[in-house]
C-alpha cells in the first residue's frame, strides 16, 4: 500500500541523511517506526489489562479464592 506524506523539505533531507548513516531508506525508517508504535500500543493495551485484572481475577467478575487455591486435588 502507498502512503503519500507532505513535511518540510528540509526534514526530508535530515531524514535521509539518518536513513543513509544506519544502511536504510526513509521508507525503511517510517515503516519501522509504524510498526514500532503499534506494537507498543498493544503492550501497553495488555499491561492495561494484566493491571486492571491482577488485582480483582479476570474481567468474568471470577476471583480467586485462597482456600480453592491451596486446595488439594
Amino acid at each position: 500500500m502507498n502512503l503519500t506524506l507532505s513535511i518540510d523539505q528540509e526534514l526530508l533531507e535530515r531524514a535521509r541523511e539518518a536513513a543513509q548513516a544506519q544502511g536504510k531508506s526513509v521508507n525503511q525508517l517510517v515503516r519501522e517506526y509504524l510498526e514500532e508504535l503499534t506494537t507498543t500500543r498493544e503492550i501497553e493495551a495488555d499491561l492495561t489489562e494484566l493491571r486492571a485484572t491482577s488485582q480483582t481475577g479476570h474481567r468474568q467478575g471470577w476471583t480467586f479464592d485462597r482456600d480453592e487455591i491451596h486446595e488439594r486435588a
